[in-house]
């Protein structure tokens, strides 16, 4: 391989280096801004690296190029896609550039597993790794995770779990999974995609390769995700809470072997629960790499992942919750719809989405407590409905919503935004508020 513009160098853009370096490939580094670490990164991997360079730069590099990689991060807006499509270049995402390294493989490909959706990738694909590896096989978490996919395929593995989100996805043409999911779509990273339905088509590349003998795992109500699951050239396989192939009935998850496991066994029964651990057991089984006990064993066992709804402990008959992760309206009610009286921290920086919908559920909302960049808009859509308090940082909105809530409820921060006004990531964000709920409850972390 030759000839290869490297676009974009955080974790995955880093990876793609490593690799490429490895295979004695010829290529380039860009990156708009770049840092000391980027420039060792570059040493290290003996690569001419070009910092923040102007549009005439950019397309003098992509005509030189056979090949794109760009960062996940790297929006479609960008101008380096525009001038791959008039000098016919290829782009290729890293998790398409490492399939097809892996079908090269000596001995042949590993089986690999994909989850997309707007919501509840990380933790269904946390939850399918962990049943691969109470089977004995090897499995390991990658993609849109701390490992690209391009960094595991030199590790020991027997089965790759692929955490697919749309930027990777946007990117490619092979790429496919024995089993792959797709859990949901609702509005989301506007700010990188142009529209929704660039959204959508980015998502639904993840079953455009499939062959007869895939399965395809499909949310059977969200209408958008089963117009696609509907015209698949693969097994096609349901979930729902009902009226699916997997879904909950008589107290149980259910499937077309039987019985997986009671409800009442699992560690949390929310709705999103159910239908997480259902996609993860149909991934699993459907293609034959778990039986019915090993994907019962695991959803048995597991604990709620962090900042998920994670209990934050209580005060004064009052309930905290650490929803940080959800930065969506999408992922953020579906937290209020699991508790009937509800206190809600809410805000961040919006990703270009329309937040009008957050108040579809203010029923189960005694107040907000609207903070972050996006606070004013947030206290505009709920002002005349509930209770209302603008802060600016996350020990003042602690300390509002404890002030607003009453015994019985549940004081949720589900931010239904990104975290980087005041965080570098959502598990910051989350640790803070469980620091400050801590603080107020009087108990040492």
């Amino acid at each position: 391989m030759s000839g290869v513009l490297v676009y974009g160098l955080a974790i995955a853009g880093e990876a793609v280096a490593h690799a490429l370096h490895r295979r004695q490939a010829t290529f380039t580094l860009v990156d708009d801004r770049p840092g000391e670490a980027t420039r060792h990164m570059a040493a290290a991997v003996e690569a001419e690296l070009v910092e923040a360079p102007s549009p005439a730069t950019i397309e003098a590099l992509v005509r030189s190029s056979d090949m794109i990689v760009p960062a996940p991060g790297v929006p479609e807006t960008h101008i380096v896609f525009e001038l791959a499509r008039r000098h016919d270049v290829d782009v290729c995402s890293e998790v398409e550039l490492a399939y097809r390294w892996e079908q090269q493989r000596p001995g042949g490909p590993r089986p690999i597993l994909a989850i997309t959706g707007t919501d509840g990738k990380t933790t269904t694909t946390e939850l399918a790794t962990a049943i691969v590896n109470a089977t004995g096989r090897r499995g390991a978490a990658v993609g849109n995770t701390d490992t690209p996919l391009i960094s595991a395929l030199e590790d020991d593995l027997d089965v790759f779990v692929v955490e697919a989100s749309s930027f990777r996805l946007a990117h490619t043409r092979h790429f496919r999974a024995e089993g792959s999911a797709w859990l949901n779509l609702a509005e989301d990273h506007q700010n990188w995609h142009t529209s929704m339905e660039s959204y959508a088509a980015a998502k639904a590349r993840l079953w455009q390769a499939l062959r007869p003998d895939d399965v395809a795992v499909g949310a059977a109500h969200d209408p958008v995700v089963r117009s696609y699951l509907d015209t698949v050239a693969a097994r096609r396989v349901t979930v729902a809470l009902d009226d699916a192939d997997y879904h909950v009935t008589g107290g149980y998850l259910k499937g077309p072997h039987g019985r997986i496991l009671a409800v009442s066994d699992l560690a949390r029964s929310l709705p999103h629960d159910l239908t997480n651990g259902l996609t993860a057991a149909a991934l699993t089984l459907e293609t034959g790499l778990a039986s019915v006990d090993d994907v019962g064993g695991v959803l048995a066992s597991l604990r709620p992942p962090r900042h998920r709804i994670e209990p934050a402990g209580h005060l004064r008959d009052v309930a905290w919750y650490n929803d940080s992760k959800a930065t969506t309206p999408h992922a953020a009610l579906t937290a209020v719809r699991s508790f009937a009286s509800v206190v809600w921290i809410v805000g961040g920086r919006n990703k270009g989405l329309d937040l009008s919908g957050l108040v579809s559920e203010v029923d189960r909302v005694r107040a907000v407590v609207a903070m972050g960049e996006a606070a004013s808009e947030i206290a505009a859509l709920f002002e005349g409905r509930c209770r209302v308090r603008q802060v600016s940082t996350m020990a003042q909105a602690v300390e509002a919503a404890a002030a607003l809530a009453r015994p019985g409820d549940s004081v949720v921060l589900s931010p239904a935004c990104a975290s980087y006004d005041a965080y570098r990531n959502y598990g910051e964000r989350g640790d803070d508020f469980m620091r400050c709920v801590d603080e107020l409850r009087g108990v040492a972390r």
